[in-house]
């Protein structure tokens, strides 16, 4: 019972954060844009965001074994806090090399925070649900991981009104103060062993000696990279210059979009169980939505080199995109817990999402270039070359269905 108490309080812990970051990646982008900013010094506003997302990701889980899930939790929630109380201390009349370079030394606190808040949250899954236990375990991470994004698309939705309605550093102050509230009740709620390792874990073992887990990482550092090459700079200021949206307008749409890929992923293992009869996904789920992904964004950048209507082929692509990304995330998702053991997940999910975080590193810093280069079909076309390696990366996959439906049935068995 401790085990489910414990794990909704880091989930609503998660959700809370999961709220101000959407918000934030929101307030940013249109606020600067509105400022006269490029899109490759929007790219870079977001730039160590992303890079210390790696960073903290390859040490992240590391600590987490050693010093617990509770500290890098708490110490997520209040990095994320210091970092919006500095961004809403910003001033248009700063000049543009000064907001730059402040904004991104604030927001690497934030990526710090997010990868901090996501391992802990994440990680808690796999000390709940019992071993053997995958289907259960593919449920547990698709509703978390649905949720978040489904909240993440409420925070993009947030952001934009907040803009409108009490401009850029009150909407800042504001969400500082209600995640620091979060911060206090999780401080005082939250047991202070959660997620301990029971043996120390040593600082070299960070890099993954699981061939698995290697392999998944590189599988998932294309995948986010073909999401975010599109996703981050393109699709936003498309919207807003191409197609003349408003703040709201464009904040709207895109927390629909992923809102609507949260619940997707929260569904996902309705979807696959009826590919697989009912069983936990394996690595051949991984490889065949990868492609199927790399054809659909082919179809969107077609549909834009073929002088189709832009509106309706970025709007419709975004759809059908969301769809078989979100479905193939959770899988990914899952994946990473059932290749690891109780007592290392911290660590291979921390390694895992150093991999997730560089690829969207290079992506956000690709749709900034290519966007203003080639525009977004440019953009587009980028993405199917790294969903293509996705599919590729995840041919060497394990196949283990056979020795894992066996274990399920032994587990399944004995209750």
């Amino acid at each position: 019972m401790s085990a489910i108490r414990n794990y909704i309080l880091v989930t609503i812990a998660y959700w809370a954060f999961t709220l101000t970051d959407g918000a934030l990646r929101m307030l940013v982008l249109l606020h600067f844009h509105e400022l006269g900013y490029t899109p490759v010094q929007l790219a870079f506003l977001f730039l160590f965001y992303e890079f210390f997302g790696v960073v903290t990701n390859l040490v992240g889980g590391w600590l987490a074994s050693r010093m617990g899930l509770r500290v890098t939790l708490l110490g997520g929630l209040a990095l994320q806090v210091l970092a919006l109380v500095m961004l809403g201390l910003v001033a248009p009349s700063w000049p543009k090399a000064v907001s730059v370079a402040y904004v991104m030394g604030a927001q690497s606190l934030s990526g710090i925070a997010k990868d901090l808040t996501k391992m802990s949250a994440k990680s808690t899954i796999k000390l709940l649900v019992p071993e053997n236990q995958n289907s259960s375990l593919f449920k547990w991470v698709a509703v978390l991981t649905g949720s978040k994004n489904a909240l993440k698309g409420v925070g993009f939705f947030l952001g934009g009104l907040l803009l409108a309605a009490l401009g850029y550093s009150r909407s800042l102050f504001t969400m500082s103060l209600g995640l620091g509230l979060v911060l206090v009740g999780a401080l005082v709620s939250l047991p202070r062993e959660l997620g301990k390792s029971k043996a120390k874990s040593k600082f070299k073992g960070i890099l993954s000696k699981t061939r698995d887990v290697n392999v998944l990482s590189v599988a998932r550092f294309f995948l986010f990279g073909a999401r975010d090459i599109w996703f981050v700079v393109g699709v936003p200021v498309f919207l807003s210059v191409n197609l003349g949206w408003g703040f709201t307008e464009v904040g709207s749409f895109l927390a629909l979009w992923v809102i609507g890929y949260g619940v997707i992923q929260s569904t996902a293992p309705v979807f696959i169980s009826r590919w697989t009869g009912g069983h936990a996904p394996q690595g051949r789920a991984a490889q065949v939505l990868a492609f199927v992904l790399a054809g659909v964004t082919a179809l969107v950048a077609g549909g834009l080199t073929a002088g189709y209507g832009p509106a309706a082929v970025i709007l419709g692509g975004l759809g059908l995109f969301g769809v078989v990304f979100a479905i193939n995330s959770s899988v990914h998702s899952y994946l990473i817990l059932a290749y690891s053991d109780g007592d290392k997940v911290a660590m291979n999910v921390g390694f895992y999402y150093m991999a997730n975080a560089g690829g969207r590193l290079v992506g956000t810093l690709l749709s900034g270039i290519l966007f203003q280069a080639y525009g977004v079909t440019g953009c587009l076309w980028a993405s199917v070359a790294f969903a293509a390696a996705a599919g590729v990366a995840s041919l060497s996959l394990p196949h283990k269905e056979t020795a894992m439906l066996m274990a399920e049935m032994k587990a399944e068995g004995a209750d």
